[in-house]
């Protein structure tokens, strides 16, 4: 049986300690699937229980050098400012500390001749009692990190930190102690080299770890719309109550401008909620009784009485936090490429610096140990892969995020990946182009008994629930005051249904069924109505005919615009629809689109679909999420689109929470954005290594400069993907 665990995990500084967790973790027996993210310090391990248990995941991540807890219930468990105001400590008492070093170093250069140090500051005895808390109390962590990785075999980001300081320190140490036994002059120190590289490395980490945070902020706007106390209404009183407390048919109070508590359905009152936090739609809704409202949204105007309908941790609010939370904590596809990387970049590094060591030393400035070192400490810094790893976390983090406040659900981080490659798009009729809730148009009964024909079909058609029969019996209610009640109903097989009442024998059909037994008078009026798009229905009483009923489904407003911009954006939308083909061709042209396809059922949509894939063709199919389960599941992408109460969330791999094809649009739209801010990532990070490493090998680049990059360039990572926050959508 399988078991799937969310985790969090401190201690990773950089992408190798990420990947390190993944490959030790993989390796164990029962281990299906194991991701780690580096930006949100969280993981996602999926394992078989008989053959491996949690203990044993989190012992070998713990062996390893990492600190991890489970996570109970996706949540915003974890003090991240808890972290940072660490970061800040440590780094305001380092820089403390490096300012007379640095007075002192710049009082060496010639080009800054109105830098003037006190002589004192240039002792090698003060920079050493200066230096030692910066390495060994401050940069203690570098080093228990670095000895972890060490001791598992393994090299990360901390390795080349304790490599590049320690070689700084200890050779200033000889040659500090070497100056005082003898009365040799002052030679050139490093110590501030050392200092420099551990301020500058936690100055990085603090920028970015604030930066970071931002990159959580739709998440967290999604965690303030819920609420932890609602007003119960019991035996005539108003209790607080935790929400976490509430069961299923308690009824709740909700007074004007208070936030819904938890999903139900309005037993009493009226009044406009405003969805916009939950859905991205700005213009408030009018509910009123029988209407479905949903945790996270606001009560506006009136006195609610509600019933509630789901449990705390079932409620739509509660599904899609979770949503983003995957989401946000998954990896895109191209990630693979930076892992893959990662993996074997800081050996190289190591054996690139030792290259540069021995380049120097012997060859360059033979026998000049302190210039060799500096070339190869700044080596070392420089070739930091941190950029690396935050290239494609910061992105998926913050375009999933975007996404999410407009209503759009992105499963997985893939899924952000390959909607923006797709070409072909699938579009379902019926709930996705149309509203999916058919109404009565059109009525021609030629008889002075038509209040009497309407209370027969009225009462067939009462007992099913199909969106047509819905329709109707809606209709016929609103201007009847009752209808009879039918009996020996049967179903006729791909045409309608059949009953007796009152004794007489009533069918409803579609025209195919008797189309023979209609005047030309009647096959005419029944050839125009299809030809607009209506779904047509014949009713017979004792074998003669009594009427023609037509029913549509309105056209979404959305619908015509979204279209219209697929197609200028290179997409090519093709229509699947299981009605008649006047139908479908009807609405396709209103819609604008040109290739479609009428009488396909639920199976042929997905047959459909697979045939186009076998010419190499992405394919993204559109449904309500219901009957195109199938074809939403074997499409490479299947967005699920969600109407009312009907949100669908599970079917596809996206889901637009409300039925507005706009949003469809704005999905491609940000899975393309999040894709281009991604490979910019890449193409910084890897510029940065590949200009930058050379610039150290050469000697044109000192130690405490390359620190200083180092951390921007990390910092300018995750600036980058902060631009998705800014995506403008149309209206």
């Amino acid at each position: 049986m399988e078991e799937t665990q969310h985790f969090f995990v401190t201690g990773m500084h950089c992408a190798a300690c990420a990947t390190r967790i993944e490959k030790v973790v993989s390796k164990i027996e029962g281990v299906i699937d194991i991701h780690v993210n580096l930006a949100t310090e969280k993981g996602r391990v999926t394992f078989h229980r008989k053959r491996t248990n949690l203990q044993e995941v989190f012992d070998k991540i713990r062996n390893i050098g990492f600190d991890v807890k489970a996570i109970e219930q996706l949540s915003t468990e974890g003090n991240p400012y808890k972290e940072i105001q660490k970061l800040q400590r440590r780094f305001f008492l380092s820089a403390l500390l490096t300012m007379p070093l640095a007075w002192a170093m710049f009082d060496h250069f010639t080009w800054a001749p109105f830098i003037k140090a006190p002589d004192f500051l240039t002792q090698p005895l003060l920079q050493l009692i200066l230096t030692i808390p910066i390495q060994f109390v401050i940069g203690f962590p570098f080093y228990e990190r670095a000895w972890k990785a060490v001791k598992s075999g393994h090299a990360n980001m901390d390795v080349l930190v304790v490599l590049s300081t320690s070689a700084a320190f200890f050779y200033s140490h000889y040659l500090t102690f070497t100056t005082l036994q003898s009365s040799m002059p002052t030679p050139v120190l490093y110590f501030e080299t050392s200092a420099f590289i551990i301020t500058f490395i936690l100055l990085g980490k603090l920028l970015e770890a604030k930066t970071k945070l931002k990159t959580t902020e739709a998440l967290k706007k999604l965690y303030q719309l819920q609420t932890k106390t609602a007003t119960l209404y019991e035996n005539g009183r108003e209790l607080a109550t935790p929400v976490n407390r509430l069961a299923l048919g308690d009824i709740l109070i909700i007074k004007p401008g208070e936030k819904i508590p938890i999903d139900g359905e309005i037993l009493m009152g009226s009044t406009m909620i405003d969805e916009s936090l939950l859905t991205g739609e700005s213009i408030p809704i009018e509910k009123t009784i029988g209407h479905s409202v949903y945790a996270g949204t606001i009560n506006q105007h009136g006195l609610l009485r509600v019933k509630v309908t789901k449990k705390d941790n079932e409620t739509t609010l509660s599904q899609i936090i979770q949503i983003v939370e995957e989401a946000q904590g998954s990896k895109a596809p191209i990630q693979q490429t930076a892992d893959k990387i990662t993996a074997v970049f800081v050996p190289i590094v190591i054996l690139t610096a030792m290259a540069t060591f021995l380049g120097w030393y012997l060859f360059l400035q033979p026998d000049q140990l302190g210039a060799a070192l500096e070339k190869t400490i700044a080596v070392l810094i420089i070739a930091c892969p941190c950029a690396l790893g935050l290239a494609t976390p910061t992105s998926v983090m913050v375009g999933s995020g975007r996404a999410a406040q407009m209503g759009i659900l992105f499963k997985e981080g893939k899924y952000l990946e390959v909607l923006g490659k797709c070409r072909t798009i699938i579009l379902d009729k019926t709930g996705t182009l149309t509203k999916g809730k058919p109404h009565v148009t059109d009525i021609q009964i030629d008889s002075w008994q038509k209040e009497e024909v309407l209370r027969l079909i009225g009462a067939v058609e009462q007992g099913f629930h199909h969106p047509i029969a819905k329709a109707i019996v809606d209709h016929i209610q609103s201007t009847l005051p009752s209808v009879p009640t039918a009996e020996q109903v049967q179903i006729i097989p791909g045409h309608g249904v059949e009953a007796i009442v009152l004794g007489k024998k009533v069918v409803i059909a579609n025209p195919a069924y008797q189309l023979h037994s209609l005047s030309p008078k009647n096959k005419q009026q029944v050839n125009k109505w299809e030809s607009e798009g209506k779904t047509v229905m014949i009713a017979w009483v004792d074998a003669h005919f009594a009427g023609i009923i037509a029913v549509a489904d309105e056209i979404r407003s959305s619908s015509v615009a979204a279209i219209s911009r697929l197609k200028q954006m290179g997409l090519e939308p093709i229509l699947l629809t299981g009605d008649n083909r006047y139908t479908g061709m009807a609405v396709a042209k209103q819609v604008g689109i040109k290739k479609l396809q009428t009488g396909v059922s639920p199976m042929d949509k997905a047959t459909i679909i697979k045939n186009l894939q076998k010419k190499r063709e992405k394919i993204i199919m559109v449904g309500d999420g219901m009957n195109d389960a199938p074809a939403l599941a074997i499409a490479d992408i299947g967005i699920a689109i969600g109407t009312g109460s009907d949100i669908a969330i599970e079917s596809g791999d996206v889901t637009i929470i409300k039925g507005d094809l706009r949003r469809l649009v704005d999905a491609i739209q940000i899975s393309k954005k999040t894709m281009t801010n991604i490979k910019q990532n890449f193409l910084w990070a890897f510029l940065y290594n590949i200009v930058m490493i050379p610039f150290a090998m050469f000697g044109l680049l000192a130690p405490w400069l390359a620190s200083a990059a180092m951390a921007f360039s990390s910092v300018s990572v995750v600036l980058n993907a902060l631009r998705l926050k800014r995506i403008k959508f149309h209206s």
